[in-house]
């Protein structure tokens, strides 16, 4: 891993922020996750341009680059303010696993349209009654002669009435029980027997959340993605890449925090100089710049261990990033209010409307307690403890 980046990645890193200033915050992010409506007109142009496929194999329309690329949009968006959250799903998890695992006419049909931002798929693990542990998935997965049918229920399912399907985490018949062993499904959101339910959430965003209720979906055997009794390491191909992209989304709103309050502090001007001058306002800033850049160092590194294929070293990393990433951000965004007193409260500077969704990087898409176990099992040799 090099601290200095090629002029190819610079050159990525401009155009983005180029894109991202077009849409800001304040004028468009914003009032479109007041209306919780999705930015469309961001996505298209995004894709069209090639920043959501930068990862993807360049023979399906693709960037032909890596992770690194990807977390390097995300970053960038967020650092304006304009994050796309369907992002991590669509061409980070979903794109992911189907290069990896899917059958050549599951990559023709999806990875151009993944590319290209002209198609999304979202993914379906989480579970009411399983939480945060996946061995405890219910949605089964039964053969009816040649096809598939599949049952269960998903929680806090992103972005599903933008997308023309969901790669669901499922289970075969034979595993009920035991430890986890998944089958994932690509499910087409018109298919019947699918009913998806927006979940009432208190936070302002432009994305929905959704419960999905499966009854008995029929699907061909096409639509398994990869092998029917397939080892954990298939799913973890999409989760590494889903707490690097996490933890890229997170930087950039601390990112973007930390410059809307240096704007502020170095304008406005109390007892003769202004506030960024005074040591109460400065330190807090840069301390919080401080652990916003520790983050960053931390996911691009969990980016390149993953590109160079050591899925191990890449979960660490990964987790550890989304964990920093995390903290710094919502730091970050709570000094950046508190800079701004009482203005930082205020919708002409939006910052506060911006709380509840940086507050969900502490939650998915892995709490920071099981970022906590893994680290103390995995980096530290700890008993384990759950």
């Amino acid at each position: 891993m090099s601290f200095i980046e090629s002029d190819e990645r610079k050159e990525l890193r401009a155009a983005v922020a180029a894109l991202a200033a077009k849409y800001s915050y304040r004028d468009y992010v914003l009032p479109k996750a007041r209306n919780s409506e999705p930015l469309d007109e961001l996505w298209q142009e995004a894709g069209s341009l090639g920043f959501l496929g930068v990862n993807l194999p360049e023979e399906y329309g693709g960037g032909g680059a890596g992770m690194y690329e990807l977390a390097l949009v995300m970053e960038e968006l967020s650092a304006q303010g304009a994050g796309l959250l369907l992002m991590v799903v669509s061409p980070a998890i979903c794109g992911t696993i189907i290069t990896k695992y899917g059958t050549d006419a599951q990559k023709s049909e999806w990875l151009p349209k993944l590319a290209d931002g002209s198609a999304k798929m979202v993914f379906g693990i989480t579970e009411p009654d399983a939480g945060s542990n996946s061995h405890q998935i219910t949605t089964t997965a039964r053969r009816d002669g040649d096809d598939w049918l599949l049952t269960g229920r998903k929680i806090f399912i992103s972005g599903v009435d933008q997308a023309e399907a969901v790669l669901i985490v499922a289970r075969t018949e034979d595993h009920k029980t035991g430890k986890l062993k998944p089958a994932l499904f690509i499910v087409p959101t018109d298919a019947p027997g699918f009913e998806k339910t927006p979940q009432d959430m208190d936070i302002i965003e432009p994305d929905h959340q959704f419960t999905l209720f499966l009854d008995d979906v029929r699907l061909p055997a096409t639509a398994l993605v990869g092998k029917e009794d397939a080892a954990l390491m298939q799913l973890f191909a999409g989760l590494n890449p889903e707490r690097i992209m996490g933890a890229a989304m997170a930087v950039g709103i601390g990112r973007y925090a930390i410059d809307r309050a240096v704007e502020y502090a170095k304008e406005r001007t109390v007892w003769k100089s202004p506030i960024g001058a005074h040591q109460g306002i400065a330190h807090p800033l840069a301390q919080v710049k401080i652990e916003v850049e520790l983050a960053r160092l931390m996911m691009l590194k969990a980016a390149t261990l993953y590109d160079a294929g050591d899925e191990m070293g890449a979960a660490e990393a990964a987790n550890m990033a989304k964990y920093a990433a995390a903290e710094a951000s919502i730091k970050a965004l709570d000094q950046a209010i508190q800079t701004h007193g009482g203005s930082g409260l205020t919708t002409e500077y939006g910052l506060a409307a911006m709380l509840g969704a940086a507050r969900i990087a502490r939650i998915a898409p892995v709490s920071r307690e099981m970022i906590l176990n893994f680290v103390a099992q995995h980096s530290l040799g700890l008993p384990k403890s759950y």
